[in-house]
């Protein structure tokens, strides 16, 4: 696309278009378009494409487990003022943040990294958008990998195969000393300016609205997809269905045969039920005595379990490179208690807190920015210093009541505060919680106090 060589030029632009078209490729694989070539050496004969999509399933199941639960983000003030917080929780309700959240880790998935994008849209209100990687293209500093220099989110408005047609929507943030100004239009294919929405405005923001998340990789790269390593299973798994389906179809179908017919009687004969035959004998074998005969043979195969160990093997191996068990009635039986989930799902747990080590500072960064933008925009007020912590929350249930009960004999063991058992479960905030232990201890000591009057008034009738 020349609208992007004009914003990242020589080298690494065309990297860019190459890491672009293999990103599409990963997408196609994700929606199931895969193809290979079948090479039966039949005739006039049309092979089944059956295709199966456990890629897509994969990436679903993961996504769901690793973000399925919304996580919690808490803003922390010394003057325990809720203003931040509450203004977090609006904007997230007003973006349905949940529904975006898990759409964007798939993106981050598939197409190796997801750019999360921040605006102030009418009513001053903040958006929160997940930009797939197809949609935007950026530069980040030369000592500070992390830190965006430039970032360009771009996406068709128009299509058309005459370039002068085709209209293109692109919004360029850049840092110019210290400060982010915005570019903002309509282009055609040609990356000329057609409409301009926004020309090199300040933001009055010292950072860049926008955050990029890499999926695993290695040092120095961009990401890489989940997708790569499942798609050669994907391809045989679909191979093997479709030869199963057509080996199927030629084994239902028996074989006909005949012998000493004549072949005007028999060129027009159907197969379908209850058809009746008037088969003719071939005139010259009548004169040796021999009678027209038709006949079946049936066919026998015996690869069902083969066949089915092998889809089997390869179904696991796309679970296992996303270390996502295999569930079933089956498997599930005896997993009674939390513990034991977890160990099913340690695999799937590990996997999510490396990827989580990415998303943990993006999400504190998106919690900063939320807040920072508010406070420049006027749609907050400035409630001075405050932190930022986020918590996943993965889908497995916990065995509360065995650990409140083991945490509480700890208590009576004075081997656990008070405090810290009631900050735990009675998600009391220290103030609180001492307000909880001062108020049991009052009753304690009335109720002893009762008792001493009551005991000291029965000796005394003795």
């Amino acid at each position: 696309m020349d609208i992007i060589m004009q914003e990242l030029a020589g080298i690494h632009g065309s990297m860019v278009l190459r890491d672009m078209n293999d990103t599409i490729k990963m997408y196609e694989a994700y929606e199931g378009n895969l193809s290979w070539e079948n090479d039966n050496g039949e005739i006039n004969y049309i092979p089944t494409k059956k295709k199966n999509n456990y890629i897509k399933l994969l990436m679903k199941k993961q996504a769901r487990f690793f973000l399925g639960n919304t996580p919690d983000f808490n803003v922390i003030t010394d003057n325990e003022d809720s203003t931040y917080q509450d203004f977090i929780n609006k904007t997230f309700k007003d973006n349905l943040f949940r529904d975006k959240l898990i759409k964007g880790a798939r993106d981050c998935f598939i197409g190796k990294r997801v750019a999360i994008k921040l605006n102030i849209i009418k009513d001053s209100k903040i958006s929160i958008s997940f930009v797939p990687s197809l949609e935007f293209v950026y530069e980040t500093d030369e000592e500070d990998l992390s830190e965006l220099k430039k970032i360009v989110f771009f996406y068709t408005t128009k299509d058309s195969d005459n370039k002068a047609e085709q209209r293109i929507w692109k919004q360029k943030y850049e840092m110019i000393n210290g400060k982010c100004f915005l570019t903002e239009g309509v282009y055609d294919g040609y990356g000329q300016l057609i409409e301009l929405h926004f020309d090199n405005i300040d933001t009055k923001l010292s950072f860049i609205p926008a955050y990029v998340i890499f999926n695993d990789g290695l040092s120095g790269e961009n990401g890489e997809s989940d997708v790569k390593d499942l798609i050669d299973n994907q391809i045989q798994i679909n191979r093997i269905a479709s030869e199963d389906i057509d080996t199927l179809l030629k084994g239902m179908n028996e074989i006909l045969w005949g012998t000493d017919l004549d072949a005007k009687s028999v060129r027009n004969l159907k197969l379908a039920p209850g058809v009746f035959w008037d088969i003719i004998t071939d005139p010259v074998k009548a004169n040796s005595g021999k009678q027209a005969q038709v006949g079946t043979l049936s066919k026998t195969f015996s690869y069902d379990t083969r066949l089915e160990n092998a889809i089997s093997r390869m179904k696991s191996e796309m679970f296992e490179a996303l270390s996502i068990p295999e569930t079933n009635l089956e498997s599930l039986k005896g997993v009674l208690s939390g513990k034991a989930m977890r160990t099913l799902y340690w695999g799937l747990i590990e996997r999510c807190e490396e990827k989580w080590n990415s998303w943990n500072p993006a999400l504190v960064w998106l919690t900063y920015a939320i807040i920072e933008i508010g406070k420049v925009y006027g749609l907050i007020p400035d409630m001075g210093d405050y932190e930022v912590e986020v918590i996943n929350n993965y889908p497995i249930p916990e065995d509360e009541e065995e650990e409140k009960l083991s945490d509480l004999s700890l208590v009576n063991s004075e081997a656990m505060s008070r405090l810290s058992f009631y900050k735990k479960w009675i998600n009391n905030d220290e103030k609180e919680a001492m307000e909880e232990i001062k108020q049991i201890a009052l009753e304690k000591r009335m109720l002893e106090d009762s008792f001493f009057e009551i005991d000291s008034s029965y000796e005394g009738d003795e």
